[in-house]
This record gives structure tokens, sequence and C-alpha cells, in this order.
């Protein structure tokens, strides 16, 4: 299977290209820019061994439309977008959706007169009617309503051109290669012999290990030309207190630090009290081991 790839600079974007190859797949990675910095540039010299890798090669773009003039894809799997800042009320959705869509129609046209099959669009849970929890399930942000509108888009074009259509939802993945977050921040205060705080412990939310949401991606990649329809795969649903408390039972002891969490008491409740994907997955159906991924973790940030 030949798979064009957008995002794969970014945390799942990286391992999603990894794991699509390690299944087999032909992946060219068309990126965005040509020099990155920092994490991400590991992240697209490591992708390099495993992918081809087309710079300055932005979905939409004159580029991006000549690579899908000139080449023959089975799949597009449209996993870049627009991020910035995206808990910022500010976020500007009309220009994400723009960026997100731009010359989506010439694209797909394009893939399907190359005999492309199938669009895979990468959603988030952060999405209006996504996932489950507390109705009304509106967007926790303006960037996830424009998630919403990009695959709404995205599927009105796709569906109309003959394309099989289908999204792909993420929780809250975390792993290896992944930006300063909280896992990282909980490594950090641990390395110091401090406490990790954790200032929203009632949010249940849907962390799943990268890996493991990477194999489901690749699966799922697979099934697009029959119609894959909308998949969520879920993780650790659960507080993010209880989250914290599991991080600190399987990193602490393999990276030698006393791990210790402390709850605070929670006084922002801007976003919805709970979010999670609906789909339950098989780790065995991707022959993944969960404790070979806590130790595949702990190793990363004993040199990060």
């Amino acid at each position: 299977m030949k798979v064009l790839l957008t995002g794969a600079s970014s945390f799942t974007g990286f391992w999603f290209a990894l794991k699509l190859a390690e299944k087999g797949a032909q992946v060219t990675a068309a990126l965005r820019g040509r020099a990155y910095e920092g994490l991400r540039a590991e992240r697209v010299r490591k992708l390099a061994a495993h992918a081809e890798i087309v710079p300055d090669c932005a979905f939409g773009s004159d580029a991006f439309l000549d690579l899908v003039g000139a080449r023959a894809f089975d799949v597009l799997c449209h996993h870049g977008a627009e991020v910035g800042d995206y808990k910022n009320p500010d976020f500007d959705v009309a220009a994400a959706l723009a960026a997100n869509t731009f010359n989506a129609r010439r694209t797909l046209s394009l893939l399907r007169v190359r005999g492309a099959k199938a669009v895979v669009v990468t959603g988030s849970v952060f999405e209006p009617d996504e996932g489950a929890g507390p109705s009304p399930r509106r967007a926790f942000s303006p960037y996830g309503l424009s998630k919403g509108l990009t695959w709404t888009t995205m599927r009105h074009w796709g569906e109309t051109l003959g394309l099989a259509t289908s999204k792909f939802v993420i929780a809250n993945p975390f792993g290896p290669y992944e930006e300063p977050r909280f896992v990282a921040q909980a490594v950090a205060c641990w390395t110091r012999g401090e406490p990790v705080v954790v200032r929203t412990p009632h949010y249940v939310r849907d962390n799943v290990h990268v890996d493991l949401l990477a194999s489901a991606y690749a699966g799922f990649v697979r099934k697009a030309p029959q119609g894959a329809g909308v998949f969520g795969p879920c993780g650790y649903m659960e507080t993010q207190g209880a989250f914290a408390g599991r991080l600190a039972r399987n990193l602490g002891v393999r990276l030698g630090l006393k791990a210790e969490v402390q709850l605070g008491e929670q006084t922002d409740f801007g976003e919805p009290l709970a979010r999670v994907n609906r789909d339950v997955i098989d780790p065995a159906e991707f022959d993944w081991v969960e404790g070979r991924a806590w130790q595949a973790l702990a190793a990363y940030y004993k040199t990060h």
C-alpha cells in the first residue's frame, strides 16, 4: 500500500509513519517546512530512515498538487492541521479551516484520477459531538471546532469525488518524542526530588500510549479502501489524578525515582468534565505489551 501522509513531523504523525512503514506500507511524508529545530528536527531525522521525505510540500500547495498529480497513492492520510496555541480562545478557526482544507477538491480529484481509493482524516476527541461524555458534547476550544469543520469539509469532497472517507479520532496520546507536557513535567519534578502537582485532578480523560495508538492507526488505514468509518480507540479512561498515579507507579521504579503525586484543589472547570473515546481495542491484536511500552518510555526519559 502506498500512503501519502501529511503532518508526519508532529508527535503522533511521526509514530503513525513509523507504524505504517513497519506494517509494510510505502510512506511518503509531505512536510510543510524544510528546516526544523529541537524535538521536531529529531523526529524528522529518525523518520527519514522509514519514509520518503518531501519537504516544502504543504497540503494543497502547488508542490503538493504536483506531487499528487505525478504519483499514484492508494490512501491519503491527512493528519496535518493548524494547531498553534490550541488552547487560546482567540485561535483563528476560519484561518485554520482554510489551511487544513486548502485546495481540497483539486487535491482529491487528482488523487482519484491517479487511482487513490481512500482518504483518512485525523480527528480529535476535542471536536464537537465527538467521543463520549456529558451532553452537550461541545468543542473544547476554537481549535476543536476547526478540527470538526475540517472533517466535515474533507468528508464532503471525499464522498462527492468517490473516495472512501474515514476518520481516526485521537484522544490524549503520550510517549517518547512528545512535546514537553504533563508526563515530561512529572518526570522533571521527580528528577528534582519534588512531587508533581496535578491541578485538574477531576477531569476524566483518555490517555493512550502512542505506540498502541499508532498500531491501531496502521490497522485502520489498511481497512480504509473498504470504508473504515469513524474510529476512536480508547486508552486509560480515568481522572487526571488517577492517571498521574499510574505514571508514578510505572515510571518511578523504572527510573529509580521517588515519584510523588499531589492532587491540587481544582478550580478550573473551563473544559468538559469528561471526554473519552468510544472504541475499546485489544492490545494483543497488535502484539502490544503494556510493560514493554512503559519500559520504552522510561528509557526515553533517561536520555532526554
